[in-house]
């Protein structure tokens, strides 16, 4: 099951009862409201407090922003404005807390491969945290109010990251996603909505948020995680017998091993060869962690972040395929 689920995250959408929407706040508003969420953090008497690390958007550099997305920790939209925008993550990576995208705040667990329960009760607890201080905006009938109607209620967005090659690759994904609107769930690409699939790494995540509670929004992803998860082994054990897609892994694995430079692109669609080829027992020589890593680490702006310098293209291109070979030798 961790195998092909990558990541699970939870997100819950909230806002301050005495402020406006940020698409209604000025500058200074914007400011005041992220001094009051990084105060309920800092000022709290949890042992949390002490696990943040604030960072001021605007302060940040490009590749840095953008790492913070290749990352999973911040959304395409956030750093699309540094204005008045901060972002609080945890040490270990596995909290942030975007202040002032669409909502005061958008608050995330991301943990490795599915863990849907424990990230939702980190997630309760650092909501009631930051609700004890700050007083969040909500109805007796719509529940939690957005800025987006899409939102109200719980607020909630439950996810997991999933990597299907084998249903990619037989073309039954359309057919599914068509399906999976009719149980309340929606299928996006890599880094969210609006962006696409890269190395056959989906986001399913949970499209009702009214009229249901959180626990049982989270049941419904759960159920129907699990039957993706089981057609997707299904069909892995199908295709790999075929000899072709075995020389294709085989091949990808040869390729990353001994390139000398490599787009990100080229990489990740190796990667996720290699990945399909470790999830069905073509390779068992590698762990998935491993390449998991790698899927972050060699991407352009991550790499930038790492080396603390700019980079070109080419020499992006170089140090990636060192990256790699050093990772699977």
């Amino acid at each position: 099951m961790d195998n092909v689920v990558m990541l699970t995250r939870i997100r819950l959408a909230r806002n301050l009862k005495k402020y406006p929407f940020p698409c209604r706040l000025n500058l200074a508003g914007k400011n005041q409201v992220a001094k009051d969420v990084v105060d309920a953090i800092q000022k709290s008497n949890s042992a949390i407090a002490d696990k943040f690390d604030v960072y001021e958007i605007n302060k940040l550099t490009e590749p840095q922003r953008i790492s913070l997305v290749e990352s999973h920790l911040a959304s395409p939209e956030f750093i699309s404005d540094a204005n008045g925008r901060v972002i609080l993550i945890s040490k270990d990576k596995t909290m942030s807390i975007m202040v002032n995208e669409e909502d005061h705040i958008r608050l995330q667990i991301i943990k490795k491969g599915y863990d849907l329960d424990k990230a939702y009760d980190l997630a309760d607890k650092l909501d009631t945290l930051l609700d004890e201080q700050l007083d969040f905006a909500f109805d007796d009938k719509l529940g939690f109010l957005t800025q987006c109607p899409t939102n109200l209620g719980t607020g909630m967005r439950a996810s997991v990251m999933l990597h299907l090659p084998a249903l990619q690759r037989s073309r039954a994904l359309s057919r599914i996603s068509g399906n999976l609107q009719k149980l309340g769930l929606t299928m996006r690409g890599t880094y969210g909505e609006g962006s696409n699939p890269k190395g056959a790494m989906y986001q399913l995540s949970n499209q009702v948020t009214l009229g249901i509670s959180e626990k049982s929004a989270i049941e419904n992803l759960k159920n129907i995680t699990n039957q993706l998860v089981s057609q997707e082994l299904q069909a892995q054990q199908r295709m790999v017998k075929n000899i072709e897609i075995q020389d294709e892994i085989s091949r990808s694995l040869g390729i990353l091993k001994s390139a000398k430079l490599i787009s990100c692109e080229e990489a990740i669609k190796l990667l996720s060869n290699v990945r399909f080829g470790i999830e069905s027992g073509v390779i068992d020589n590698l762990k998935i962690d491993t390449i998991d890593e790698l899927i972050t680490d060699i991407q352009p702006a991550t790499i930038m972040v790492n080396k603390n310098e700019k980079i070109a293209p080419r020499d992006r291109d170089i140090i990636r395929a060192g990256i790699i070979r050093e990772r699977l030798s």
